[in-house]
C-alpha cells in the first residue's frame, strides 16, 4: 500500500462540494472495489499490471441498474457499452485491465458469474461483461498477458466497501499519467440534495507540458524526470451515484467527465481513449420483471446541475489522487516512470499564485 498522501492531505481542495466519508466511489452505498496486483521479474517476463473491479451492488445480475456512458475519444475499449446504450442497463460487475488482457478478464467475469448463477445462460440471459482497458506497455510486458481469469475472480470476491487503495495498485500498477506515474484514483462529492456522486479512474493519459494543477501550468516547469518512452495512453472513468437517474440522464452525467479532464490539461489526443461509464443505484430493475408497466423514480432534469458539478470535481480530484499516490516504478527494459514530485509541484503552484 502506498505511503504517499492524497491531494487533500497536502491542503489542496478541488471544487466546492463536500466529499463523502472516504472520498471514494465506495461512498455510494453498495459499491465495492477490489484489486489484484501482479508484479513479476523473472524468466517469464516483467509484469507491472493487474486488474481492478467494481461491484455496483450486492447482486448486479438479479438487481440490475440503470447506466449510460460517453466516448470522448475512441482509441480504446469498454466492452458491453453498445448494449448499455441500447438498453440503458448494467447487469455485470465492471473490470479494468490492460489492453491485451481484455479477453482474459472478460473470461474471469464470466467464470465468476457462471459459478454464482446457475440460471445464467439457461433459464435466463447470457451476459456481456463490462471490461475497460488502457495500455500499460511502457512498464509492463503486455505480450505476456499476465492477468488470468483467476485474478479477476479473486478481485471480485475480495472487493470491499470503505477506503480504496490508489496509485500503483491493481490495473494502476503499470499506468502513466502526464509522463508521471499514474494509476487508480477515486473521489466523491455530496450535493445539496444529499445525493452522492463518486468517480474511479484508471489514469494513463496526458502530455507533461499540458499538466495543470489548480489551473497552474505545473507540467511546463517540471521538465526533468521524463520517462524513457511515451505512449498517448487513455483513461477510463467510472461514475456512480445514488441519485435516481434514468439512462439518458446518466449519458449526460458521463459527458461532464470531459470537463474534469480538461481542467487538468487533457486534450483527448488522437491515440488516447477517453471512455466514461455512469450508473445509478437509485432504481433497481429486477431480472425477470413481467409487469406490462413498470414505474421508476427520476430526478427532475432541473436538479441535475449540482450533479454535473460534482462529477467534474470528482473526476478532477480522482485523477490527482492517482498521481499523488503513485510511486516511482521501474518496469520493462528497465524503463523508469517517476512519481510526481509533490513538494516541487506545490512550490511552483505557490510561486504562480503569489507572483
Amino acid at each position: 500500500m502506498s505511503q504517499r498522501r492524497r491531494v487533500r492531505d497536502w491542503g489542496i481542495t478541488v471544487g466546492q462540494y463536500p466529499t463523502g466519508k472516504h472520498n471514494a466511489i465506495t461512498d455510494v452505498a453498495g459499491v465495492k472495489v477490489g484489486h489484484q496486483t501482479i508484479i513479476q521479474d523473472d524468466a517469464g517476463g516483467v509484469a507491472r499490471t493487474g486488474v481492478t473491479v467494481i461491484q455496483p451492488n450486492q447482486d448486479i445480475y438479479r438487481e440490475r441498474l440503470f447506466a449510460g456512458g460517453s466516448v470522448i475519444n475512441g482509441a480504446g475499449e469498454l466492452t458491453g457499452m453498445i448494449q448499455i446504450w441500447e438498453w440503458g442497463v448494467l447487469e455485470t460487475p465492471i473490470a479494468l485491465t490492460n489492453t491485451m488482457n481484455v479477453g482474459n478478464v472478460s473470461d474471469g467475469v464470466i467464470e465468476y458469474m457462471v459459478e454464482r448463477y446457475a440460471d445464467l445462460g439457461t433459464q435466463n440471459d447470457v451476459v456481456i461483461p463490462i471490461v475497460g482497458e488502457c495500455n500499460d506497455s511502457v512498464l509492463n510486458d503486455s505480450r505476456k498477458r499476465f492477468v488470468k481469469p483467476h485474478h479477476v475472480v479473486s478481485a471480485l470476491k475480495q472487493a470491499t466497501a470503505g477506503p480504496v487503495e490508489e496509485g500503483c495498485v491493481g490495473v494502476g500498477t503499470g499506468m502513466v499519467c502526464f509522463d508521471f506515474k499514474g494509476g487508480i484514483g477515486t473521489s466523491s462529492r455530496i450535493v445539496p440534495d444529499g445525493y452522492m456522486v463518486g468517480a474511479l479512474v484508471m489514469a494513463n493519459f496526458g502530455n507533461r507540458q499540458n499538466f495543470l494543477l489548480q489551473g497552474i501550468p505545473v507540467g511546463r516547469q517540471l521538465t526533468d524526470l521524463m520517462p524513457e518512452e511515451h505512449a498517448e495512453g487513455s483513461i477510463i472513468v467510472i461514475l456512480a451515484t445514488d441519485a435516481p437517474l434514468l439512462p439518458h440522464q446518466l449519458n449526460r452525467l458521463a459527458r461532464r467527465a470531459v470537463l474534469g479532464l480538461g481542467k487538468l490539461g487533457s486534450t483527448a489526443t488522437h491515440g488516447s481513449g477517453e471512455i466514461v461509464l455512469a450508473f445509478s443505484t437509485g432504481n433497481i430493475l429486477p431480472r425477470g420483471e413481467q409487469a406490462p408497466i413498470v414505474e421508476y423514480k427520476m430526478l427532475a432534469d432541473e436538479r441535475l446541475n449540482p450533479l454535473f458539478e460534482a462529477t467534474i470535481e470528482s473526476v478532477e480530484e480522482a485523477i490527482l489522487n492517482s498521481l499523488f499516490k503513485a510511486e516511482t516504478t521501474v518496469g520493462r527494459n528497465g524503463n523508469t516512470v517517476h512519481a510526481l514530485p509533490v513538494e516541487r509541484a506545490l512550490e511552483i503552484l505557490e510561486h504562480f499564485r503569489f507572483s
